[in-house]
């Protein structure tokens, strides 16, 4: 091996255990933000369940509202573009 490479291995070395705390700090981050974060998701998910459950509790006797809507154009438009597809 040259010189170079030599020292070069001799810094790594030095400096290696330095860089594994480094590394194991890192990823003990990464791994709590990860827990916070589906922390936080699944407690965002009781939160609305629950608001939801409350919420049909308190509007049991409410009237169900109903909306109709005339689609006859949309069909119409879309029976003539397969009509159009198949004439071709």
């Amino acid at each position: 091996m040259s010189q170079q490479k030599m020292d070069k291995y001799k810094k790594e070395k030095a400096n290696r255990a330095k860089l594994q705390k480094r590394e194991h700090r890192i990823l003990f981050l990464e791994k709590l933000a990860g827990a916070v974060i589906c922390l936080a998701v699944v407690a965002w998910i009781g939160y609305s369940v629950y608001g939801l459950h409350v919420r049909a509790e308190e509007n049991e006797e409410k009237e169900v509202v109903t909306t109709e809507m005339d689609i006859t154009a949309l069909s119409d438009y879309l029976t003539e573009l397969s009509q159009e597809t198949t004439e071709e």
